[in-house]
């Protein structure tokens, strides 16, 4: 991770509130070859976005890819419809009242849908007469609205993976021509 971030020069660079200590290393490798070597790398900042917010998985903890608790919005919809139905949630009875804020699909829900789509959905909860299995269905067909222009794209680029060749390779010679001039100052400055 260090080498990426000093290969290209980031001045700053974007990371969640966990990741702060991978930046400082970064920092610490470029300042002690600096004040060794002389000025060679740019010292990265780093950007928290105050407003991120923690996303629950499927299975209420952190969404994450090595959890495999994630919701992949590109996915055939039966395959997404079973990921979004497979989200875990308590045991509370159909009629029972039930809490929107100790519900994982509805705090998915809140971070997609209109505020007063949110309202709705959370007096439906709190008055009770109302299933998660119907709550999960408004998920997925809300996922499906909101990302029908990206899963479009997605199938599209799926279906033609040349096109996506050619941008990576325009976007490598980028990163390389980049990269390069990172390493002749490196070079230089250690006598190679």
């Amino acid at each position: 991770m260090a080498a990426d971030i000093l290969l290209y020069d980031a001045e700053i660079v974007p990371v969640g509130k966990d990741q702060i200590q991978h930046l400082e290393i970064t920092r610490d490798v470029a300042a002690r070859f600096n004040n060794q070597m002389g000025e060679t790398f740019v010292l990265p900042l780093a950007k928290i976005e105050e407003s991120t917010q923690f996303i629950p998985g499927t299975d209420g903890e952190k969404m994450s890819k090595s959890k495999n608790n994630t919701i992949n919005v590109f996915l055939p919809e039966k395959a997404l419809q079973k990921q979004i139905m497979s989200i875990q949630t308590d045991s509370v009875s159909l009629d029972d009242p039930k809490d929107p804020e100790k519900c994982n699909i509805f705090t998915l829900y809140s971070l997609l849908a209109p505020v007063k789509s949110i309202n709705e959905l959370r007096n439906k909860y709190i008055n009770g007469g109302m299933g998660y299995g119907y709550v999960k269905q408004l998920l997925f067909e809300l996922i499906l609205d909101k990302f029908s222009e990206e899963r479009q794209k997605f199938d599209y680029y799926h279906q033609h993976p040349e096109e996506v060749n050619i941008e990576l390779s325009k976007g490598a010679e980028k990163a390389r021509m980049v990269a390069k001039e990172v390493l002749l100052r490196v070079r230089k400055k250690i006598g190679y």
